[in-house]
């Protein structure tokens, strides 16, 4: 039985593509500093290059704590995202334990490597600090058709990050990358997001922002589709988190839009709905100020 038909999950494309196109048209009456600011509050504010260096990512966590200071009545991000070898860094460096510490892990962005390697990365990033952990989805074993071997890696790091987090007196919070601009078809996303959330994800996430296609609303919109049904059929509330390529105030608001429409309400604040971000930061402030700002 495929994930599809435990879930009762019925992909109907054209009435898909009738919704992106509703919500599309609809961005410019939900543009509102509420708005805005629920996107800003939902931001993993990220650097994944391979230049990064302990100064770029602390200058950046250094924006993140004043931003309340620069800009009355702001929220702060959601959390800092970088490679796990700057965990502690960004813990040692923020202002509010509020600011999470975000990691990638799994030998992002490819996941190709040994699953030990795999769940070691993801042991160090919560001894360091990681308050919350974004994995890729293996599509080497998952676009073979080994499902099997794919769930196992996820349930396998999964385990490995609550035993770390269970010693230090913590939660660690993990999201699984499904990659979809490379996962090919509706069908291929709208499994792999089932396969993820049984096998432990706390979030789906759409992309690692590293390949040619990343976030699009018609993934976000069947991911969030998956998600309902996974949890009118077992109860379990699952995050939603957008990344790749999303810069402007209209892309942030068109992800909302779609959270909003499929989910709820109730989905909206950054316990499950997150825009994993290198460039909006700026954009939303230009947007709600009304003028350019380059805090970032």
């Amino acid at each position: 039985m495929s994930y599809l038909e435990k879930y009762a999950y019925s992909l109907d494309l054209e009435e898909i593509g009738r919704q992106v196109e509703l919500i599309a048209s609809g961005i410019d009456s939900i543009n509102s500093v509420e708005n805005l600011k629920l996107c800003f509050s939902a931001m993993d504010l990220t650097t994944l290059k391979s230049d990064d260096t302990e100064a770029r990512v602390k200058r950046l966590v250094e924006k993140a704590n004043n931003v309340q200071k620069e800009f009355e009545g702001y929220p702060l991000p959601a959390s800092i995202c970088v490679y796990p070898n700057f965990a502690s860094l960004v813990r040692d460096s923020r202002a509010s334990e509020e600011l999470h510490v975000t990691t990638v892990a799994s030998c992002f962005p490819s996941a190709q490597s040994y699953l030990e390697v795999k769940v070691l990365e993801c042991e160090l990033a919560v001894r360091n600090g990681a308050d919350e952990i974004d994995i890729v989805l293996a599509l080497n074993s998952f676009l073979a058709g080994n499902k099997e071997a794919a769930f196992g890696e996820i349930r396998a790091m999964r385990e490995a990050i609550d035993a770390q987090a269970a010693e230090l007196g913590r939660k660690v919070t993990l999201k699984v990358i499904l990659e979809t601009g490379l996962l090919g078809t509706p069908e291929n996303i709208a499994e792999a997001s089932f396969l993820a959330m049984e096998a432990g994800a706390d979030f789906i996430k759409t992309s690692t922002g590293k390949v040619e296609v990343n976030a699009t609303p018609v993934s976000a919109l069947v991911m969030c589709q998956c998600i309902k049904a996974f949890f009118t059929k077992t109860g379990r509330k699952v995050g939603f988190k957008a990344a790749g390529g999303i810069s402007t105030a209209k892309d942030a608001l068109c992800y909302l839009a779609i959270v909003k429409s499929v989910l709820g309400e109730e989905w909206l604040g950054k316990d499950l709905f997150r825009l994993g971000v290198s460039r909006l930061g700026n954009n939303l402030i230009s947007e709600i100020e009304h003028k350019t700002v380059s805090f970032f």
